[in-house]
């Protein structure tokens, strides 16, 4: 009989004052338990509604049936066909306005925990699987892909499984891409991206770090290598600023050096060598997950203040419902409606505060969002000694600009023609954020997975 509790399970997670102060995982996890009682909560429908609803096309209510049965390795299996990174899927994947939106559980109540289900039994295979992966017998074919992170990654994991011969170059000197540089641990610990990037070399992917493309290499040398189609998945890792005065003080940063910093090179560790300033009051520009991650490490690094200015409402701010509600409970303060106009530094040069100007919602603009608009003679202050700009990033222009006939659009992205991800380069396909610009990490994921499958059939049709 399935279990008709209209609630899901909760997620057990760290208390809020304890967690501020510690970068360990929040969410802990359900126990084997729990796993299995959220599993029953599933009805299996005929026409599953949640598959749709997943970018990557998991199977999910077969995975489920699997838990519901304590089969966990069939639950893996069923994951590992669709995916290859279910641990991170099931820890940021914003599955409240994917799967579990469309679940039928939730009209009458509350949806089946999916990500929590696939985070759970990512984590058992980690722990209790003994058994190494089958190599893909290799089918003769070479295809490169740039970026190691999550676009990059599920193409290179896809097109292994299918025999081909995959290289990553990754321009950084780990693997993960903004899994590894942009989301804190305390949401996605690095030693579980460590595992799901290795087991993708188990399966014969070949990663190689430091290597800046349109510099060490280009796009033409690596089909003169002998790859026969390209991947281009370098993410968007140029840091957007407001162009307003005091910008350039000392203690301004963007969220991408920000995190980078904490998350790549443990800077809140007390022997770290890369230097981060540990502020008193920091003020987080932005309303996106990534304005969450920042506020909430800045916390962790000692702030005794840590102010959200975003220029919409809560009800418009972008994140995840999950973050702003953990960032709520750890006690960073929420100056929505406001937007910052100038920031303020000492004789010294350094940041001593920000000045801002109050919001008010007129008529939605081409997003279909209501344009914030200013109200006159609104202005206040913030006293701070950080300010951290997270209001977006763009591509590198690096590999575009050293790639004839591979054409961006205005904002710097590259023009793909149709949802396989082909480029205006013949051979040269892209996806992620290199297309879309900052998004999230399961959209990149299904964008890496389209063009994996429009590249096999490319090159079985070159053949």
């Amino acid at each position: 009989m399935p279990n008709m509790d209209p609630k899901k399970n909760p997620m057990p997670v760290q208390e809020p004052d304890v967690r501020n102060k510690n970068f360990n995982e929040v969410a802990l996890g359900y126990t084997y338990e729990v796993a299995v009682n959220e599993a029953q909560r599933c009805l299996n429908c005929k026409n599953r509604p949640c598959v749709e609803g997943c970018p990557v096309s998991i199977q999910i209510p077969d995975f489920i049936a699997c838990v519901a049965k304590e089969d966990m390795e069939g639950a893996f299996e069923v994951l590992n066909s669709s995916t290859s990174l279910p641990a991170v899927c099931g820890r940021v994947c914003p599955q409240e306005t994917q799967c579990e939106q469309r679940c039928v559980r939730g009209i009458k109540g509350e949806p089946v925990g999916i990500g929590r289900l696939e985070r759970f039994v990512a984590d058992w295979h980690r722990e209790n699987n003994t058994k190494k992966p089958v190599v893909p017998k290799q089918n003769g074919h070479k295809v490169a892909i740039i970026g190691a992170g999550p676009s990059g990654l599920t193409a290179a994991g896809d097109l292994a499984k299918l025999g081909y011969k995959v290289t990553v170059y990754e321009a950084l000197h780990v693997a993960g891409g903004v899994l590894s540089y942009g989301i804190p641990e305390f949401r996605l610990p690095k030693d579980i991206v460590n595992k799901e990037v290795q087991n993708l070399i188990d399966i014969g992917v070949d990663i190689e770090t430091n290597m800046v493309m349109g510099k060490v290499l280009t796009i033409d040398e690596l089909f003169e290598m002998g790859n026969e189609a390209i991947f281009v998945g370098s993410g968007a890792g140029l840091p957007r600023f407001m162009n307003i005065p005091g910008e350039s003080l000392n203690g301004v940063y963007s969220a991408n050096e920000f995190l980078t910093r904490i998350n790549l090179m443990k800077a809140y560790l007390p022997n770290s060598k890369t230097p981060i300033q540990h502020a008193k009051k920091t003020v987080v520009v932005g309303g996106g997950n990534v304005a969450m991650d920042a506020a909430r490490s800045a916390m962790r690094l000692g702030s005794d203040e840590v102010y959200i200015v975003y220029r919409r409402g809560m009800e418009e701010l972008p994140a995840r419902n999950e973050e702003i509600e953990h960032a709520e409970e750890e006690g960073i303060i929420f100056k929505t409606l406001h937007n910052p106009v100038e920031i303020l530094g000492d004789e010294n040069g350094n940041v001593c505060g920000i000045r801002c100007i109050k919001m008010e919602l007129g008529e939605p603009d081409e997003s279909g969002r209501r344009r914030p608009i200013e109200i006159p003679g609104s202005e206040f202050e913030i006293e701070c000694d950080s300010v951290i700009m997270a209001i977006g990033t763009s591509p590198n222009p690096l590999i575009s600009s050293t790639t004839p006939g591979l054409d961006t659009n205005k904002r710097g992205c590259l023009i793909t023609q149709d949802d396989s991800g082909l480029t205006t380069r013949e051979g040269v396909y892209a996806g992620g954020d290199a297309v879309t610009g900052a998004a999230t990490v399961i959209l990149a994921m299904g964008a890496g997975k389209s063009a994996a499958a429009a590249i096999d059939e490319y090159i079985k049709n070159k053949s």
